[in-house]
């Protein structure tokens, strides 16, 4: 990975650990050991088992459920690396969670997205390399570099390589998602819908489509899939629009309470996902396909650690429109 001064060292925490494997493996280096603990009132220890000093480390962990354990674990290692001398200490969050609360939107609440930012940064974090964040102005909460990396191609080159891009129509399950559906629609010079929620909160009536969805194939775009109740009230809106298909792409599966059960009563074609979040065997859809976001962690970390502009990434991502 060229010549430099300091070694590059990865480290996987439990957050999604298979996924940290796999870009380990891409980048041609092996995890360096940790020990992982858990004191009997539930307390985490964290040793790391070999030496760090003067080296550019990677940590990479997912914030995902158990969500504060995992951020506590990312918060310890950061500290212990600091500590042990690291030159470096880069954090790659697949999924960060408390990224929703980026705002107030009432009396009395907290920027919950700026307080981990702040804590993260605090700990001794040199770098953030984060996975589609819920918005993007949550890279401003930080004062250290942000690299906010999207899935947007990988997701989008799936769709055209299994052949589902004639009559598409992209869209967004609400009004904020709209920017994220026309960076989709591009790859398939498709126009966008929105599918119009009115509500404060999701629910699973049929709501009005702006845009036209007749006889066509929607791909409905997002950055998480929680519950699945949003996704499953704009697949019945947009079949009772006129669509004939209904495909669902999103970066972030978190498949909370019984969102598995439901989307599988949902006459979805496909959901097409990352991996940026794991989960045990069984908890995900019938329907639901998993991309790997390795090769796109690994190309960032082997450019941020060689000095070299991420724009090569993205270039060669606008380069997947074919």
């Amino acid at each position: 990975m060229g010549n430099t001064k300091h070694n590059i060292k990865l480290i996987g925490l439990n957050g999604n650990l298979p996924l940290a494997e796999k870009t380990a493996e891409v980048l041609g280096f092996p995890l360096i050991k940790t020990s992982i603990k858990h004191f009997s009132d539930g307390e985490i220890n964290i040793n790391i088992n070999e030496t760090v000093r003067g080296d550019n480390v990677y940590v990479i962990q997912s914030i995902q459920d158990p969500v504060n354990e995992n951020l506590m674990e990312l918060l310890i290692i950061i500290d212990a690396l600091r500590r042990a001398s690291a030159h470096k200490i880069n954090v790659v969050v697949p999924y960060m969670a408390y990224a929703r609360a980026d705002r107030k939107t009432k009396a009395r609440e907290p920027i919950t997205a700026k307080l981990v930012a702040n804590m993260i940064e605090e700990a001794g974090a040199d770098r953030v390399i984060a996975l589609d964040l819920h918005a993007s102005q949550i890279q401003g909460f930080f004062d250290i570099p942000v690299d906010h990396l999207r899935a947007v191609s990988i997701l989008a080159k799936y769709f055209l390589d299994e052949g589902v891009k004639d009559n598409v129509v992209i869209v967004s399950p609400d009004h904020s998602g709209t920017n994220m559906a026309r960076k989709f629609a591009e790859f398939f010079d498709a126009p966008i819908a929105i599918v119009d929620q009115r509500g404060s909160h999701y629910d699973n009536a049929v709501h009005d489509i702006i845009g036209d969805v007749t006889g066509a194939t929607a791909i409905i775009v997002d950055d998480i899939i929680d519950t699945g109740v949003r996704l499953s009230y704009s697949t019945k809106s947009l079949l009772n629009a006129g669509a004939k298909h209904v495909y669902a792409a999103a970066t972030h599966a978190l498949l909370s309470k019984n969102a598995t059960d439901l989307l599988n009563t949902e006459p979805i074609e496909q959901i097409v996902v990352t991996d940026s979040i794991i989960h045990e065997d069984g908890r995900y859809p019938n329907n639901m396909v998993r991309l790997s976001v390795d090769h796109l962690l690994a190309a960032a970390i082997q450019h941020i650690y060689e000095n070299k502009s991420l724009h090569d990434i993205f270039d060669d991502q606008q380069n997947l429109k074919l």
